[in-house]
């Protein structure tokens, strides 16, 4: 299988094991069609082994770890199994591990599809694989997004609770020994009490204090860090591979810059590669989608934005009219356009027949601040043109 690639489940119960050089944890979290736990009874692992529907097997370090999914048993409203894996050792990152999940038959060990992740890097743990339900089919998903802050960052996006370490108590006082009274004298007053101290306010925001952060879908991100927010030069880079070896996939990404009212304000593509006033800029058409790295970048300099620009939506579509079920992987990134680093990834991980697809909004806040937004919605739009109106709807 290739990242967003998927099959139809021809038995009721399925076994996902993840295999690697070290040793992982594997866990599977149960979702609703919100894209979040019910409660922290659907996070799956070694702690927890059994929940409705979903198992966790150890292999005892002989053999892979392994979620096994009774979808016959999976409860009513649970809409997608995912299965997540992380190194055992402490701070250890998936850099020169390939782990290869591998989907069976749980009735008879029958193999029904392999994937392994490609380009691994710093990540720390992984959403491997999916188990979903789609107009009443259950189905198998391979996704391979990576997380930099391992699986306590992937249960907290799933909306389990992770505590953090309670700070220890300070030591309590010996009581002195009582002191022989003078004549009682009366008494003052009592203090009122003291009001309750006033809890921090959670903004629940994340930022990129922790470093790269790969969104899900709807999930957004503040582009401040330590504090501050980040005005200078960002690339958005746009890619995407052919779903079938030897195909060409021709893909335009835009930039649409929409005004406070939702406004169209302009759009930079592949006929226009420069828009207000330089501030943004694209690299070109490419054709094909073959090749490694970003297959088309837009340059985004937001300390240059006019004031009237308060909203960009990143898009691609097809203006061929190839559809998005024709693509095996399609993603954006946000870089640092000083130092190249990697801010934000977004992995497309469904696909859809269509000709069109929203990728991700940048909208500028009343602080000042942006804040980046992943999407994932399709459309059926063949030009930059045809998408200005659902980016409008989608800000």
């Amino acid at each position: 299988m290739t990242p967003g690639s998927n099959i139809p489940l021809s038995t009721a119960r399925v076994t996902v094991d993840v295999a690697a050089p070290v040793r992982l944890d594997v866990s599977g979290l149960l979702l609703t069609a919100d894209g979040k736990v019910r409660s922290d009874d659907d996070f799956i692992f070694y702690n927890q082994p059994s929940g409705p529907g979903v198992t966790y097997r150890s292999g005892g370090g002989a053999a892979p770890d392994a979620i096994i999914v009774d979808t016959a048993a999976v409860p009513p409203g649970i809409e997608k199994i995912v299965v997540t894996a992380s190194p055992d050792a402490a701070g250890q990152t998936f850099q020169g591990v390939e782990p290869t999940a591998t989907i069976r038959s749980a009735d008879d060990n029958s193999v029904l599809a392999t994937f392994t992740p490609p380009q691994l890097g710093s990540e720390t743990a992984l959403v491997v694989v999916e188990v979903y339900l789609r107009n009443g089919a259950w189905k198998a998903r391979a996704v391979g997004q990576g997380y930099s802050d391992g699986l306590a960052g992937i249960a907290t996006d799933f909306g389990v609770t992770v505590e953090e370490p309670a700070p220890a108590a300070p030591p309590q006082q010996v009581a002195a020994p009582p002191v022989p009274q003078s004549p009682v004298t009366p008494a003052a007053p009592p203090m009122p009490p003291a009001p309750p101290a006033a809890a921090p306010a959670a903004t629940g925001k994340i930022n990129l204090d922790k470093g790269r952060v790969s969104l899900q879908k709807n999930q957004t991100v503040s582009l401040v860090k330590g504090g501050r927010p980040l005005l200078s030069q960002v690339k958005m880079g746009l890619g995407w591979e052919p779903a079938f070896r030897g195909k060409d996939i021709d893909l335009d990404a835009s930039v649409i810059a929409y005004g406070p009212q939702r406004n169209h304000i302009d759009s930079c593509y592949f006929g226009k590669l420069s828009i207000v006033n330089g501030a943004i800029k694209h690299s070109g058409d490419n054709l094909t989608g073959e090749g490694g790295g970003d297959d088309e970048v837009i340059v985004v300099d937001l300390g240059r934005l006019p004031q009237e620009v308060t909203g960009l939506v990143f898009t691609v579509n097809s203006f061929s009219g190839q559809k998005f079920t024709e693509v095996a992987k399609a993603y954006c990134r946000l870089l640092d356009a000083s130092t190249g680093e990697e801010l934000v990834r977004f992995d497309l991980t469904g696909a859809e027949p269509q000709t069109g697809v929203l990728m991700a909004k940048l909208i500028k806040q009343f602080s000042g601040e942006w804040e980046m937004t992943a999407m994932g919605d399709f459309v059926k739009a063949r030009t930059v043109r045809n998408m200005v109106k659902p980016g409008a709807q989608a800000l």
